[in-house]
């Protein structure tokens, strides 16, 4: 007795998903490995511990910025305000210090209450008001520039400078606040501990507590989570309070690498730390915020700005190639994964083997007898 089976087919179109789904999920570190292995070979210094902690050190202000621009990402959100906030806490540093002569914990408590005053008025404007998220934050960027130039008249406060009204100001920033940035232990400067312990902490609160996961539920589906009892509202506004307390610590970090309130302060940090937050939805093919990935991001872009950097490119051509790799991020984020969502739907649509009465050839496929026929 002998039984006709069918032969099964591959799917046509399987070894391109696959392709996708691997540049998806890796593409990011692949050419991070690639570039920093092509910057080593090529360029000398390169590959140094102290580059290493270089890179680190540099992309400590945006990185910290960008956690927090993560978490209102992560709640459905975008905050716009953050490169704002960083420049506003290195010109409260600035004033505190010296223009009234505080001690630096009084000037970081400053920078904390001016972050969370800011991120309580966009909580407001968002939550409260119902105000779109980009435009509101966007409106408060703005207003936040224009009140770091109204307080110091519009000029870089420095140690015996003289202000509009003549008074000549005496404060200097004190060796505690400046040692933030300076003072290195085991080679490392403290702010980049502060980063890991803030990445440390975020991914903590974000992955292992149950507060962590409202929040991915709130920016999931946040009417779902509204109906399981979750108050959306407090999450969204916690959001936006935290983000604006994390910029203030990174404008913190910033004014003591800068020990003078520079107006100008924070102003390229807004599109790193959106390069940052949004390299992070390509890590491992996440495609959403999460602090894994934003912490690669800044590590991403801070190994191409060395690299670039130490080959003689000029500095001006920073903002070009920031733009690239969010452009790049993007890519791998949305238009690839939509691709192979797409041909998968495809592949599972094809049939596996050949039609019901014909075999893989197209002939005709003899109906089988039947039990009387075949014992007949």
């Amino acid at each position: 007795m002998s039984h006709q089976a069918s032969v099964p087919t591959p799917a046509r179109g399987r070894p391109a998903v696959n392709l996708t789904e691997f540049v998806v999920r890796y593409g990011v570190i692949l050419l991070g490995i690639t570039l920093c292995i092509l910057f080593s070979l090529t360029t000398s210094g390169f590959a140094t511990w102290d580059s290493a902690v270089s890179i680190l050190q540099i992309q400590t202000v945006a990185a910290i910025g960008a956690l927090g621009m993560m978490l209102t990402a992560i709640v459905g959100d975008l905050d716009l305000s953050v490169g704002a906030v960083i420049g506003l806490s290195v010109t409260v540093a600035a004033m505190m210090m010296i223009q009234y002569e505080f001690t630096g914990p009084v000037a970081i408590l400053a920078c904390l209450i001016a972050g969370m005053v800011v991120g309580a008025l966009n909580g407001t404007l968002i939550v409260l008001l119902k105000v779109p998220p980009l435009l509101a934050t966007l409106g408060m960027m703005f207003a936040i520039q224009g009140l770091k130039r109204w307080l110091v008249d519009g000029q870089t406060l420095t140690t015996g400078m003289t202000l509009s009204d003549g008074t000549v100001v005496k404060g200097n920033f004190t060796d505690d606040f400046t040692a933030i940035d300076s003072k290195e232990i085991i080679g490392i400067p403290l702010s980049v501990y502060l980063l890991l312990l803030i990445t440390l902490l975020m991914w903590v609160f974000l992955e292992r507590t149950r507060y962590g996961r409202v929040f991915h539920a709130v920016g999931g589906n946040p009417e779902a989570a509204r109906l399981a009892g979750t108050r959306v509202w407090r999450y969204k506004f916690g959001a936006y309070v935290v983000s604006g307390m994390l910029a203030a610590v990174a404008g913190i970090v910033l004014a003591s690498r800068l020990r003078q309130g520079d107006v100008t302060a924070g102003d390229s940090a807004l599109l790193d730390a959106v390069a940052m937050t949004l390299v992070g939805y390509a890590v491992l093919g996440a495609r959403k915020p999460n602090t894994l990935g934003t912490f690669v991001g800044a590590l991403f872009i801070g190994l191409i700005l060395q690299g670039l950097t130490q080959r003689g490119m000029p500095y001006y051509t920073q903002d070009l190639i920031k733009g690239l790799v969010l452009i790049f991020a993007l890519l791998m984020s949305f238009s690839l994964h939509k691709n192979r969502k797409k041909r998968l739907g495809q592949a599972k649509k094809m049939p596996s083997g050949p039609l019901p009465g014909k075999p893989a050839g197209g002939e005709p496929v003899p109906a089988r007898a039947s039990v009387g026929e075949r014992h007949g």
